[in-house]
């Protein structure tokens, strides 16, 4: 039988597709053993001891396992260093050549560990699938860098959600020089505690619930506004699409200090205490107070600094800060590290006899985002002899360096824009989902000036692999002493700006939102230093892999009818089902097959398969948007084949914390018309109560579970 010309071009199109693909896999296959046979090259190049022969050599084993363990009570499986979380402190001293052997004894996970805060070769950095090969289950690596700072640091893993789990310890270096002594050094590790799998609370996360809001006392609803007077600030959010500002998006379980629900402190009326406090959470910022007066801060991010006075202090996730305390004379003292968002705390004590607690800051207004937004204006641009506000930003405008550094002579400027969705849960820079974002290209020896644009109505922990940057002031009255960082915390619709000079050796360095649940899901870049003549490695800049797909759905099943969807999410991408009918002989059904892809926060494109019995009804293909509108009502545009042009508006309002009323409308060309209004009231996580009307289905009452 003679071949059709139609039926040429269909197979040449085939022919052409599967080359493609073929081709691409063997470009990627290529690129990859590139990287490989770049990483083995520097692998083979001596390393710090060979280099430093009269160095001395510091060793430690870290070993990552997986044990039981009750951090917030319940035994609970949980990722350990050593045998425990966090894990050992480790200790050097500048000048020395650390050598640290990380074993991976978990059964089917890989791990990293990334030196935070650092300066390590690019290799030696510990971000898996960028600058050094993930440590298999069984095997292990030992890396080795030259210690060329003192001050107090941390590591963690850089793999998944681990950091989360417990895979987190303290670095203390001592300066080659005898620095401010005291008579007791302390390290203590503040972090926060789930029993839930972390890959749970970021699908939580995801699918929008409310639980967490719930469970710590910060939800938002009309009932709740109207009672604090709020209702018209309420009103003009839910106008200006701002959803319910949150200072923390996860209820956590517990509050730790080195892995303890309280600690107590040494020292004798009269001795100096020196405090390293690590914020090593996931997700927390903390405010540290002593009943006993201020605290004398003494270093940040491990630089030393001018000391001053702070009464209260907020320390983001990934800063260190030293600080320097006296035992009183008498009593028991208490430095308290209370969660910004006041869902909790977690406290050492310092001294004998009676007790005395801190003052805690006051609890967060979660009708207040006005009167917050104006406390951080006045707070980046204060008055002369403004009062400390009870809630503080970061002390940036006290710290000043101990020492005078050099000035660029000149510095390229580059603006990031912090942006997120709330809604779905989505967060980046520039609005770019990480695997299609370019790396930012940076010649060696350049400097460069970050401008970090914070378009979100949370606070972000923005952390600098590889470098310290200068926090940058145009009201600096001496840029020679402006602190040095690694992470600075970037407040709602503010903006902070940073400067760093690319000396610290080509190859890609990240940078990202240290919120490990905004990290996960996109707010990470990579910067590629190159040559001085832009010369770059022989393959593309790595992709920080974390897992980022993840399925949910739930099932409404009343009198009256069921519905219900499922769906499969990964960055800007989802794949959808779902499905409605009566329940009674002859009520219609529908169901729909759909993919759909996340534009911005207002609009997404979809496209699928549908199959409607109701009269006028269709089983056909369609394609349309979803449009986010003011006071977040969701508009649906569809056109399907055969004629069937819809329109659906969806609106659901929070009257209570747990009471809910969902509104439907939908017309069709030829269905006609359809609405519904459904109460729900939220059990718990996983089931709501719900009873409605709907103008085909009739009135009904039943349950919602989400899976």
């Amino acid at each position: 039988m003679p071949v059709t010309p139609a039926q040429l071009r269909s197979r040449f199109r085939e022919m052409t597709a599967s080359l493609f693909l073929v081709g691409a896999a063997a470009a990627a296959d290529a690129c990859e053993a590139c990287r490989q046979a770049y990483l083995d090259a520097l692998e083979r190049a001596p390393k710090a001891s060979a280099l430093h022969p009269g160095a001395k050599v510091v060793e430690y084993e870290l070993q990552v396992a997986e044990t039981t363990l009750s951090p917030a009570g319940d035994p609970v499986r949980a990722l350990t260093l050593n045998g425990g979380t966090p894990g050992p402190v480790l200790r050097f001293r500048e000048g020395d050549v650390a050598r640290i052997k990380v074993v991976n004894r978990l059964a089917d996970q890989s791990t990293s560990i990334h030196w935070h805060g650092l300066l390590v070769p690019n290799l030696e950095d510990g971000v898996p699938h960028v600058t050094t090969p993930p440590i298999e289950p069984g095997s292990s690596r030992t890396f080795e860098f030259l210690i060329r700072q003192h001050g107090t640091y941390w590591y963690h893993s850089h793999t998944g959600h681990q950091k989360q789990r417990g895979v987190f310890g303290a670095i203390v270096i001592e300066p080659k020089a005898p620095g401010i002594l005291a008579a007791h050094d302390e390290v203590i590790v503040l972090s926060d505690w789930t029993d839930e799998s972390p890959t749970e609370v970021q699908r939580t996360l995801l699918r929008g619930s409310d639980w967490y809001a719930l469970r710590k006392g910060t939800s938002q609803s009309l009932l709740g506004a109207w009672r604090a007077g709020r209702l018209g600030d309420y009103l003009d959010s839910q106008k200006a699409l701002v959803p319910p500002m949150d200072l923390s998006d996860v209820a956590f379980g517990a509050f730790l200090m080195n892995g303890k629900k309280a600690h107590r402190l040494p020292g004798r009326p009269g001795e100096k205490v020196r405090l390293r406090f690590i914020n090593a959470s996931a997700a927390t910022y903390f405010y540290l107070d002593y009943a006993a007066g201020p605290m004398r801060i003494i270093a940040g991010d491990g630089q030393d600094v001018a000391p001053f006075d702070q009464k209260r202090l907020l320390i983001g996730p990934a800063e260190t800060y030293d600080v320097l305390l006296t035992v009183p004379a008498s009593g028991s003292w208490e430095v308290r590290s209370t969660a910004q968002d006041g869902s909790g705390h977690v406290s050492a004590w310092m001294g004998e006899g009676a007790s005395h607690a801190a003052v805690p800051p006051p609890r967060p207004d979660p009708y207040g985002m006005n009167a917050y937004l104006s406390s951080i204006l006045d707070q980046l641009d204060p008055e002369p002899g403004a009062p400390e506000s009870e809630r503080p930003l970061s002390p940036y405008r006290k710290m000043r360096a101990a020492w005078q550094g050099p000035q660029p002579a000149k510095s390229r400027e580059i603006t990031l824009k912090l942006t997120g969705d709330m809604i779905r849960y989505a967060w980046s820079f520039d609005g770019v989902d990480p695997e299609s974002a370019e790396s930012i290209r940076v010649k060696e020896g350049e400097t460069v000036r970050l401008r970090l644009m914070n378009n979100t109505m949370m606070h972000h922990p923005i952390h600098l692999h590889g470098h310290f940057f200068r926090l940058v002031d145009a009201d600096d009255p001496d840029p020679r002493t402006a602190p040095l960082k690694h992470t600075v915390d970037v407040p709602p619709m503010s903006v902070r700006s940073i400067e760093f000079t690319a000396d610290e050796g080509r190859g890609d360095w990240l940078i990202h939102c240290h919120l490990l649940y905004h990290h996960v899901t996109g707010m990470v870049r990579t910067i590629r230093v190159t040559t001085a003549d832009g010369s770059e490695p022989p393959h593309p800049a790595g992709t920080h892999a974390m897992p980022t797909t993840y399925a949910w759905g739930q099932v409404a099943v009343t009198s009256a009818h069921v519905a219900g969807f499922a769906t499969v999410q990964s960055g800007p991408h989802n794949v959808y089902l779902r499905w409605e009918e009566g329940v009674r002989s002859g009520d219609w059904h529908e169901r729909e097959a759909y993919y759909q892809r996340y534009v911005n926060t207002r609009l997404a494109l979809i496209a699928g398969y549908r199959s409607d019995t109701s009269p006028g009804g269709r089983e056909s293909v369609f394609a349309g948007a979803t449009l986010r509108l003011p006071y977040f009502f969701e508009l649906t545009l569809t056109q399907q084949a055969g004629g069937e042009t819809r329109a659906e508006l969806l609106k659901s309002l929070q009257l209570t914390d747990r009471l809910s009323l969902d509104l439907a409308l939908r017309h069709g060309r030829n269905s006609d018309t359809f609405s519904s209004a459904d109460l729900r009231f939220l059990l718990n996580k996983t089931f709501s109560l719900t009873a409605g009307y709907g103008s085909d289905f009739g009135a009904g009452a039943g349950i919602i579970a989400r899976f």
